[in-house]
């Protein structure tokens, strides 16, 4: 679980499914809460959260598509094109009534100043609750600083002040980060601490660091000639890789290190845990 206080930091490459990772744990969280209220008139979740979702780079419209398609299970690219069938138009109005009814909100304001992202995250808390907050993703964020500061002590900034928002609101913040593109120059594409950008103070400030990670993003870019051997062995690499992804804990201050296995489905843009017809290979 998610602790109060803690900033958590869930980086990738472009294309490895950060942002989908982020929403379906979003969506989870604010799904499965429940309310307690106590005798002197406050109210503690019981279960789940009240979430937050600060989306520097999608809009609020782009994000909900993506929501309804891991939810109903129709795919993205038909719910925008608009061409779906009766039954999968009955999945998505089950999946926007879901969507409608649980405390998930969404702030789709761009370039936002770390001051003006705490000071809007204090007024949800106040007026809402808030039990969670999911910022995508830190890069977009500027810090309160001078403009003559460079990006890394811009970065330090907003990384420190993200960490004293968490502890002020009581709450667990997921930041989701870029990485350097010095991972795609070596043969082991899995990402390490040393690859977020700008990353001294990233490291520095998160108690938790995830990476999420496929493989089949890359074997996928390296399809040889068709007809060729080398074809052949590839589509078994393909096979071998399809809808696998890997959540790598780089660094948790309150526990152990180590890689989950996930399934995610890229038309759905859903993670989900492995069933077991895959992961008899990683006994």
């Amino acid at each position: 679980g998610l602790q109060p206080s803690d900033l958590i930091i869930l980086a990738g490459r472009p294309s490895m499914g950060k942002t989908a990772l982020a929403t379906n744990i979003a969506f989870s969280a604010a799904k499965a809460y429940k309310a307690e209220h106590h005798a002197d008139g406050t109210v503690t979740a019981q279960d789940g959260a009240i979430v937050g979702f600060f989306s520097l780079e999608m809009s609020a419209e782009q994000l909900a598509t993506r929501l309804l398609a891991e939810q109903s299970g129709v795919p993205s690219e038909k719910i925008r094109r608009g061409n779906i069938h009766e039954d999968e138009f009955h999945q998505l109005v089950d999946a926007a009534r879901e969507l409608q009814s649980i405390p998930l909100y969404i702030d789709d304001t761009g370039g936002l100043t770390i001051g003006t992202l705490a000071a809007r995250a204090r007024r949800l808390k106040r007026q809402r609750g808030l039990g969670l907050l999911v910022i995508d993703y830190l890069q977009l964020l500027a810090g309160s600083g001078k403009a003559g500061d460079n990006r890394v002590q811009e970065v330090t900034q907003i990384t420190t002040g993200l960490k004293a928002l968490a502890k002020e609101l009581n709450v667990p913040i997921l930041a989701l980060s870029q990485l350097s593109r010095q991972v795609e120059s070596r043969d082991d594409k899995r990402p390490q601490l040393s690859d977020l950008r700008e990353s001294g103070s990233i490291e520095q400030d998160a108690d938790v660091v995830m990476f999420v990670f496929r493989e089949e993003y890359y074997v996928s870019r390296r399809e040889p000639t068709e007809g060729t051997p080398e074809h052949l062995q590839w589509q078994e690499e393909m096979e071998r890789v399809h809808g696998l992804a890997e959540c790598i804990i780089g660094k948790q201050r309150h526990g152990p290190t180590g890689t989950v296995k996930l399934q995610f489905q890229a038309d759905v843009t859903r993670f989900s845990d492995l069933d077991q017809m895959h992961t008899e290979g990683f006994e």
